[in-house]
């Protein structure tokens, strides 16, 4: 079985981003500076993911981890279990 990530967060992080900035989305859920990576993946099987804005707008980054369009929010959380 392959490493699961952490749910950071059952919602996505609205987070308003500039034209031309790279992001580095933490993929693992355990960043404590969601939903950006902090390093805190290291020694797992988990890498961030980059994320250059096209234009300055609010992006919904991934919270639950889980999504199928890193790292944008595609909905997931919503069929996800609140523990």
């Amino acid at each position: 079985m392959s490493e699961q990530p952490e749910i950071a967060s059952h919602a996505p992080f609205p987070t308003e981003v500039k034209e031309g900035e790279k992001y580095m989305w933490c993929a693992c859920g355990r960043s404590q500076n969601q939903p950006f990576c902090d390093g805190s993946h290291k020694g797992t099987g988990f890498s961030p993911v980059a994320y250059t804005a096209p234009k300055d707008k609010i992006v919904f980054f991934c919270g639950c981890k889980q999504t199928g369009s890193a790292p944008i929010c595609d909905g997931t959380h919503s069929s996800l279990d609140e523990e």
